[in-house]
């Protein structure tokens, strides 16, 4: 297990989806959640998010808390092929805290002249979580929170890097052909599957937040 403790948080409705099938997923939770999910943020060194959350989303992925944090998380996008705008508002803010693209190994000069730090994590194919993690625990990221999408979700989760999941369920359902939580994992068999134990359950509204750790 890295030096870094992950915790994955996640949003869904009753039936663990996080989106609908265009998607939409503002907003799922409450009002009374997400302002927990900004407690999360700033109680962790960094926030993690894929390529595709930026693209689908435009988060600012500051923790917006009362007060606010004498100091934001490091914001880092997992983004293999450099794929981050600079329009967004990730790279717009880079004065108000640290922005990092983590990418497969390419050169990403554009970003870096817009100020946001690279990382090159892998091998020139694809990103590698477990050098994102070594390349965190370098900067000196000891906590990190991931909070979308479900491919890097599940990455982690096949790597065995996730040590706790903060999981909010609001009290609707979606369906089938909403988009699901966490991506494919591969398994063969039921006993290949990660078991978690719960530790805490929450009412906040009308909605719930399961805390899980590794069994």
């Amino acid at each position: 297990m890295s030096s870094v403790r992950v915790t994955l948080k996640l949003a869904t409705s009753l039936d663990a989806r996080i989106a609908l099938a265009d998607g939409t997923s503002r907003w799922i939770t409450s009002s009374e959640s997400r302002a927990r999910g900004h407690e999360l943020r700033a109680s962790h060194d960094a926030i993690l998010v894929g390529i595709g959350t930026v693209l689908a989303d435009d988060p600012l992925l500051t923790a917006r808390t009362v007060p606010m944090p004498k100091k934001q998380p490091v914001r880092i996008v997992a983004d293999s092929n450099g794929r981050t705008p600079l329009s967004s508002r990730l790279v717009q803010s880079v004065s108000s805290g640290r922005v990092v693209v983590a990418t497969n190994g390419q050169p990403q000069d554009f970003l870096t002249r817009s100020g946001v730090e690279v990382w090159r994590c892998g091998n020139g194919v694809r990103m590698d979580v477990q050098d994102l993690l070594r390349r965190a625990s370098a900067e000196g990221i000891s906590s990190l929170l991931i909070e979308g999408g479900g491919t890097l979700a599940a990455s982690f989760i096949r790597a065995g890097l996730v040590n706790e999941i903060a999981w909010f369920v609001a009290p609707i359902l979606i369906g089938g052909d909403g988009l699901p939580a966490l991506g494919g994992l591969g398994l063969q068999n039921l006993s290949d599957a990660t078991r978690w134990k719960p530790v805490a359950t929450e009412r906040i509204g009308d909605d719930v937040l399961n805390t899980y750790v590794r069994s």
